[in-house]
């Protein structure tokens, strides 16, 4: 969000004061030839064109003294947020339907679906994109797993292109197994270049470790080596994740295990993850600002310039 603010906004109070001394403060001229100047003394008001222009001038000159600026919130520059990876089971069984309950309330915003036949894998997709939406201060990158793991997106600022990403890729992509020691371990690839204080996975699986060739603990505990939090996120019908594993990742790595058996109690999930990491906007000195003060400048000196040459022309 884009807003306009002045450096040295008090300045602005000066405009009253000088305005009363520009109309009330009397010339002094010197007589030299005519000594009767009384008699060609003009009344000064403000339907005089000059004096309006005079106003003007100074205003704008006390406009650019405050220096306007228009500050860019939504620029990655201006942000003191999070790089965050979104591990995806993509395997097999995501492919099951039934995620989405009838009492779940939920806006896809999708047309023409039904929502009750979507896999579990496209109701993650649409909950997920939500979430990146939301993390407005944050990078976000993206990781698909399943027989094998790989990065789908790499950490970037730009939440569409992520999004876009997202809405490609179908159950099956990388296999019908579940690699999550894989998963985790390219997720920690993902963050080879990463600057951020702060680096989170949120690991989203319905099954079970089966495949890959990194142990989900070997896995872990390079993450934790990395300083990189964990969320784990078990879903799909009660004993269908393996919570125990899933619980001992997110307790090693400091971050949280959470569970959900429908669309709706995934969607809490990511709300819920959403508020423990928050990101905080930096402030005023590290904002991507404009300056505009030249362009009332500009201005105030073509008025000193109409001026001018209207006195030369008298």
């Amino acid at each position: 969000m884009n807003y306009i603010n002045f450096e040295f906004s008090y300045l602005l109070f000066l405009f009253f004061p000088a305005v009363y001394c520009l109309y009330k403060c009397k010339e002094h001229i010197k007589p030299k030839i005519f000594v009767h100047l009384h008699f060609m003394s003009a009344k000064k008001s403000f339907k005089n064109l000059e004096w309006i222009i005079k106003i003007i001038t100074l205003a704008l000159l006390l406009f650019a003294l405050s220096s306007p600026v228009i500050i860019d919130k939504k620029n990655p520059l201006n942000r003191d947020g999070k790089d965050i990876i979104l591990a995806i089971d993509a395997s097999g069984s995501m492919n099951a339907s039934g995620f989405m309950k009838k009492d779940d309330v939920f806006d896809f915003e999708s047309k023409d679906v039904n929502k009750e036949r979507l896999s579990r894998f496209e109701i993650t997709k649409l909950i997920a994109t939500n979430f990146i939406k939301k993390r407005t201060g944050d990078n976000v990158g993206v990781v698909v797993y399943g027989d094998f793991a790989f990065i789908a997106s790499p950490i970037t600022y730009e939440k569409e292109i992520v999004s876009d990403m997202l809405g490609y890729l179908g159950e099956g992509v990388a296999g019908q197994n579940t690699a999550i020691g894989d998963a985790i371990h390219m997720s920690i690839r993902a963050f080879r270049y990463s600057k951020a204080k702060t680096k989170i996975i949120i690991l989203l699986t319905d099954g079970e470790h089966n495949s890959g060739e990194m142990s989900p603990r070997d896995a872990t505990a390079l993450a934790k080596k990395e300083g990189i939090k964990i969320y784990t996120i078990g879903i799909g019908n009660k004993g269908e994740a393996d919570e125990a594993l899933l619980k001992e990742i997110a307790k090693e790595s400091g971050g949280e295990f959470f569970s959900a058996t429908s669309a709706g109690e995934l969607q809490k999930v990511y709300s819920k993850i959403d508020e423990l990491e928050s990101s905080k906007i930096k402030n005023r000195d590290y904002a991507l600002k404009d300056y505009y003060y030249w362009i009332l400048l500009l201005v105030a000196f073509a008025l000193l310039l109409f001026l001018l040459s209207r006195e030369v022309r008298r």
